[in-house]
């Protein structure tokens, strides 16, 4: 009997239906072949046609997983456009993937070195957006509820039973912060509960199919790991192997890793941190703010004190414990470990203690902590006196402005380190030193330095630190970031090797513009529609007041970024006509009509390409300007603008309301465009490439973020591939290769496939890939897995017949060439200019779509086919 091949299809991110995968069309009347479920279920499922017979010498399967990401139209979908509300936490996990000389084997990964000092720093900065999103919900919950809306016509704007803060017991000294406190407790606690609940996407493991036939050759050296071996866990390392046990063969890429898609321990452990370090964070406001109003005393210090160092020890075991491998060591579903135990035990703890300060009556220092809020009334009259001062939470304003500092000068550090290594990161280190000391300095903390002169204010100092830290990121590359010159143009790693710091920078910028619509928006309901930045009885923090007036210079950014890549794409598509019409054509009036629409597919091939990188480069410097500028205006603890305006300040204050109105609307109009994105499918195609892109990679650096769907594809794809390939040679499913046939982002997941499989299985599977971004997306973003230096391990480590065909359109903007490829095959599109063959229609430009339907795709799957079918391997063919 002739050897079977099957050929395994993977659909990208437009979650093309089984019918549309496998090429099955209905017959009038409705009937025809349908796909037909043969293993998985509804959610991921294998499929082929009714139609198809046993024993078919060539059999076609799809593989579909976007119910994991998109959804069918049901409850489901609202569920998961929410969300979309934590791509800024998404962006950030990204961010530790996207590092320059990630060493192949995770276990060589040392903490001193590059990549190693850049993961922590990421990991650092993924736990300071936990605390962002804790530090704005204790804004809306301590500040503004329980602080200054002080009267029953505030209180009554607030869904549910508040009204109690109002009066009586619940009403003096600082008791009613206590009740706010809950607001950011109860968010950590729903985000934890989601994600404990996506943890079983990590839980996802391979199974180990039956062994090789009797005399069969494995052509693995060792077998390989599995996620589910024993592991380190925060109780400390695993024991040492058995020094007698046969070693595994050295790992060439880090997908080659057995436990990458093997996190749970991991997830929970980092899950914990992060809920604990955003528990301490959001105590500490009304802590802090208490023991400086009203300094602790007798009793009331017994309690303060200790507190405070309960929240400091778990804010060192977190710093600590993000650059230890029991914290960035994946190794399947470990236990938590003591240390995560001792970390909750402190938190609980200090939560405990903080609840009795805030629970006690005020000390005996000075005036009651009472009458420093606002007066009662305000809302009805705003003419009472009291009325026109800032009566929000004291200090409130200066954690937002230090934190927000703090982060971006973390942020300079992680670009500046993969770009330029360890010494690097002197600048961002001095400059943050100099603007600690100078706030020391203004704030009279040097008792043996001159005195400050009084005009000078802390903001002045903020621009030219920042300036100074981001001089590291002008330091010349260094290896690994810097590697020899591409072989392809447009083909060198991303942002000069400082990809980290942009794709993290940018979901700290929307964690940003998130938070302040929130806080605005809590403002407005709370002030009855009463313009927040005038006369309000509910003030927002300063630095939101001034986000308004960034967000509308970022717009504007956005729009000169967008304006410059129109004018790009005019002038590529006047190029590529010119190339189809040349002067003195004879092409006829229709055929130079069609010449413009396919010039316009290749505009934007090369405008993808060639400039897409480049032009997320120039908004990023904009993006890092508005950031320095935000920083320093949210330390000025200064308005944009007075209360009562006129003149210049009418413009600002109309500028700075419509930017924080439109942030207000932000988080909502994230989630409508969520889920427009699993509806709709020109949307996803556009902007669910992000998402999927996002969602792709474990979550290794952010156990917060939404769940990533290859951690349950890449499993259930190398079970289905294993599993038929190992099958006894009498079993009609059994088959003798496999065509791993992957399109768009599902050239990504067949790569990770391929790459875990052991070489036994790999030899007997060649590869197709279609609308592929490995060369001028995922290669320049992520080089450490798909850099020209990484990529080969595809075709390095097979043996024949087993090879890589990579089909490409130059129609086509999500696909390029791979020059790791053993075949680059060029697809014609269109077909021709004009109907032939009795069509009356025009050959349709297929642009990222219908690869599988051309003839190029069909005589090299046959000539693949008869290759696998052969019992002795034949000589590899170049590309031809």
């Amino acid at each position: 009997m002739a050897g079977r091949v099957l050929e395994l299809r993977v659909h990208g991110v437009s979650n093309t239906p089984p019918d549309q995968i496998l090429g099955l069309r209905s017959e009038p009347g409705g009937d025809g072949p349908r796909p037909w479920l043969v293993a998985g279920d509804e959610v991921t499922g294998f499929y082929r046609s009714s139609t198809a017979r046993s024993g078919e010498p060539l059999a076609v399967e799809a593989y579909s997983w976007g119910q994991l990401t998109s959804g069918a139209r049901t409850a489901h979908d609202v569920y998961r456009a929410l969300w979309t509300l934590l791509l800024p936490f998404a962006l950030a996990n990204v961010a530790l993937h996207a590092r320059p000389g990630i060493p192949p084997d995770p276990d060589q990964e040392r903490w001193s070195s590059r990549s190693g000092i850049t993961a922590w720093l990421i990991r650092l900065f993924c736990l300071s957006l936990t605390g962002t999103l804790a530090l704005t919900a204790t804004g809306v919950g301590v500040d503004l509820i329980g602080w200054q809306c002080v009267d029953q016509s505030c209180l009554s704007r607030i869904p549910g039973p508040w009204e109690f803060l109002g009066q009586g017991w619940w009403s003096r000294d600082t008791r009613s912060l206590a009740v706010g406190l809950l607001v950011p407790l109860g968010l950590l606690a729903v985000l934890g509960l989601l994600g404990w609940r996506t943890y079983q996407y990590e839980a996802q493991m391979p199974a180990r199919p039956a062994g090789p036939r009797t005399g069969e050759p494995t052509g693995d050296p060792t077998p390989a790991a599995t996620p589910d071996t024993a592991g380190p866990t925060d109780a400390g390392p695993a024991p040492d192997a058995d020094p007698a046990a046969p070693r595994r063969p050295p790992l060439e890429n880090p997908l080659q890793d057995p436990t990458f898609w093997g996190g749970e321990g991991q997830l929970r452990r980092s899950a914990v941190l992060h809920l604990c370090v955003g528990t301490v964070i959001a105590a500490a406001v009304p802590l802090g703010s208490v023991i400086v109003l009203d300094p602790p005393r007798g009793a009331k210090a017994a309690v303060v004190w200790p507190t405070v160092a309960l929240f400091v020890a778990v804010l060192v075991i977190a710093v600590v414990a993000l650059g230890r491998p029991w914290l960035s060591r994946r190794a399947g579903a470990t236990p938590l470990g003591r240390w995560s135990m001792a970390v909750i035990v402190l938190t609980c703890t200090g939560l405990a203690g903080t609840f009795v300060v805030l629970l006690l009556p005020d000390g005996p220092a000075g005036t009651p902590l009472a009458a420093l809020r606002p007066p009662a009334g305000c809302a009805d009259n705003p003419d009472l006196p009291g009325c026109d001062a800032d009566c929000s939470l004291a200090g409130y304003d200066w954690y937002i402005g230090w934190f927000s500092t703090g982060q971006l000068l973390l942020l300079i550090a992680i670009g500046a380190v993969a770009r330029s290594g360890r010494r690097a990161l002197a600048l961002p280190v001095v400059a943050g030193l100099l603007l600690a000391t100078g706030a020391a300095w203004l704030s009279g903390w040097l008792p043996d330095a001159l005195p400050a002169p009084p005009d000078l204010d802390i903001w002045l100092l903020a621009v030219p630190t920042c300036a100074l830290a981001m001089l590291g990121l002008l330091l010349p590359r260094t290896r690994p970031a810097a590697s020899a010159a591409p072989r392809v143009p447009h083909t060198d790693v991303a942002w000069g090797g400082r990809a980290p710091a942009v794709i993290a920078g940018f979901g700290w910028l929307l964690t940003v513009a998130y938070c302040a619509g929130a806080l605005y928006w809590a403002t407005d309901r709370l002030n009855n529609g009463a313009t927040p930045s005038g006369r309000s009885a509910v003030i927002p923090p300063i630095p939101v007041l001034w986000a308004g007036l960034v967000f509308i210079g970022a717009l504007l950014a956005l729009l000169a970024v967008t304006g410059h890549a129109v004018v790009i794409f005019t002038r590529l598509r006047r190029r590529e006509y010119a190339k189809l019409v040349p002067a003195g054509n004879t092409l006829s009036a229709h055929e130079i009509r069609r010449s413009r629409d396919v010039s316009r597919y290749r505009a934007l091939h090369r405008l993808v390409g060639e400039h897409a990188i480049n032009l997320v480069g120039r908004y990023s410097v904009f993006g890092a300007a508005l950031a320095v500028v935000g920083c320093a205006a949210a330390l000025s603890h200064t308005r944009p603008h007075p209360i009562t305006v006129s003149g210049w300040h009418v413009a600002v204050k109309t500028v700075a309301d419509i930017g924080d109105s439109l942030l207000g609307w932000l988080p909502v109009a994230a989630a409508a465009l969520g889920l427009l994105v699993y509806r709709n499918e020109t949307a996803r195609r556009s902007v669910g490439v992000i998402w999927d892109i996002a969602t792709f990679w474990p979550r290794a650096a952010h156990p917060l973020a939404p769940p990533c769907y290859a951690e349950r594809a890449v499993p259930e794809l190398q079970t289905r591939a294993a599993g038929l390939l190992a099958l006894d040679d009498h079993d009609p499913r059994r088959v003798d290769g496999i065509i791993l046939s992957g399109h768009s982002q599902g050239t990504v997941i067949c790569a990770a496939v391929l790459l875990q499989l052991p070489l036994r299985w790999r030899r007997r599977i060649w590869f197709f890939s279609y609308g592929c971004q490995f060369t001028q997306l995922y290669g320049r973003v992520f080089p450490a897995y798909f850099g020209p230096d990484r990529l080969p391990v595809l075709t390095g480590r097979r043996t024949a017949p087993a090879g890589w065909t990579n089909f490409w359109r130059a129609t086509d903007p999500l696909g390029w060439p791979v020059d790791a490829g053993e075949r680059d095959v060029p697809v014609r599109d269109p077909e021709a200019l004009h109907p032939s063959d009795g069509e009356v229609c025009d050959p349709p430009i297929r642009n990222h779509s219908g690869y599988p339907e051309s003839p190029e795709f069909g005589r090299e799957r046959a000539r693949v086919a008869r290759l696998l079918r052969r019992a002795v391997p034949s000589q590899r063919q170049g590309v031809g």
